[in-house]
């Protein structure tokens, strides 16, 4: 029996009332193995049916794909923005490491995997799993972020990662999802291929244009009193919302230039961008509300419909060996003790990238093995927000404390 609308006002009413009590609890639930991730999966799996029975599944597909586009913009932009490139030269060689060698290898790595549990699906399928299961989320990584356990250099070595990797991840995406798509029959392969090079270099020079030219533009405004600093808000929806316009209209990838905006933007702009940050903490927290409640609602129950041993296999594969050996790998050297790698290693949470980018890449090209491609992927996101979830406070604790005992300097192995 469908829903009657009063029952949905109840669901929309129960809702707004888990956002609120959230709120009103942060602190308190901050101390538990609760995490925003784990509630609003919850909330939203609870929820799924009478969501699913709000409109056509057309029309919730077309409700999806705005919320993961908006979502993924601003992630993209933020996230970039704080990078500074002064900082990142003298004090983030490990985050470096990790970004340089270590993604690659994850990719590399989680291609043969994809390749071994499922040889039927071929390299290009191999190719776009691997690249969307790569991206680590910084909303799941929020308790190791926010403890004062945890070392602060490891801290910023996640935070790093997490807000970099999504967008050096997104052209191993694009051209996943065009190669797979060239391998239904009929697929115009040339011109596929030759759209996703334009989009690949075309974004990111739009970024650089876009960030280069607002961030100035800001500067002077600023300079000049002309420019109130509480309409900085303002002005970042506007960039970061350019930045993937323009780079749309003109033939470029979206979300490679509002990633590449933001960097830029960040280190233009000479006044401080705190304003991004701020807004990021409200809006961008509810709009990680959102997607991990139609997570939830929406896409677990079809990932489950359609859930195999392999993807379960596959989940737990990306979760541990096919992330941890590769960050592994790629902190020989470093200098950091065995326990910091291994913790390094396993708080690359899976969640928002990984959703956002399956999301947008089954409504944009065709490509078989889709049902299996959405059920590794909620497999693996479910998976994660549980375990790295529950793992995060004790975790934190037993690194900090083991992290008493003093390392050795950077640049003298621990191997």
């Amino acid at each position: 029996m469908e829903p009657s609308f009063h029952s949905i006002e109840w669901v929309f009413l129960g809702i707004l009332v888990s956002i609120f009590l959230y709120a009103l609890l942060t602190n308190a639930i901050s101390k538990t193995i609760l995490t925003l991730p784990i509630i609003f999966m919850v909330v939203g799996h609870v929820s799924s049916h009478p969501l699913g029975m709000l409109a056509e599944p057309e029309v919730l597909d077309v409700g999806k794909r705005l919320l993961a586009e908006v979502t993924l913009i601003l992630v993209l932009f933020s996230d970039a923005s704080r990078v500074q490139f002064k900082s990142l030269r003298m004090n983030f060689a490990v985050p470096l490491r990790m970004l340089i060698v270590g993604l690659p290898l994850t990719i590399g790595l989680g291609m043969i995997v994809a390749l071994l549990l499922n040889p039927g699906a071929g390299f290009a399928m191999a190719l776009l799993t691997a690249a969307v299961l790569t991206p680590t989320d910084a909303a799941l990584g929020q308790t190791v972020l926010s403890s004062e356990d945890v070392p602060e250099n490891l801290r910023q070595t996640i935070n790093v990662e997490s807000g970099l990797n999504d967008g050096l991840v997104l052209p191993f995406v694009l051209f996943g999802a065009i190669l797979a798509a060239t391998g239904i029959e009929g697929a115009q392969s040339h011109g596929l291929a030759f759209a996703a090079t334009t989009q690949v270099v075309l974004g990111p020079l739009i970024g650089i244009a876009l960030g280069w030219g607002f961030a100035k533009a800001m500067d002077v405004a600023r300079s000049r009193g002309l420019m109130a600093e509480a309409s900085g808000g303002v002005a970042f929806l506007t960039i970061a919302f350019s930045a993937y316009v323009t780079s749309e209209l003109l033939g470029g990838n979206g979300f490679l230039a509002a990633f590449v905006a933001g960097m830029v933007f960040g280190n233009t702009y000479k006044h401080d961008i705190h304003f991004i940050g701020e807004f990021m903490e409200g809006v961008g927290q509810l709009l990680t509300m959102l997607a991990f409640l139609i997570f939830g609602a929406l896409l677990l129950p079809l990932g489950l419909k359609h859930m195999t041993w392999n993807a379960v296999a596959l989940a737990i594969s990306f979760l541990t060996i096919v992330r941890m050996l590769p960050i592994w790998l790629s902190l020989t050297g470093s200098g950091l003790a065995a326990r910091e790698k291994l913790f390094l290693g396993w708080f690359g949470p899976r969640g928002l990238a990984s959703i956002l980018f399956t999301l947008i890449m089954m409504d944009e090209f065709d490509f078989p093995g889709e049902e299996e491609l959405l059920a590794c992927v909620c497999m693996t996101v479910f998976l994660s927000i549980i375990l790295h979830g529950i793992s995060a406070a004790p975790l934190s604790k037993w690194i900090g404390s083991a992290s008493q005992t003093p390392s050795k300097p950077i640049g003298e192995s621990n191997d």
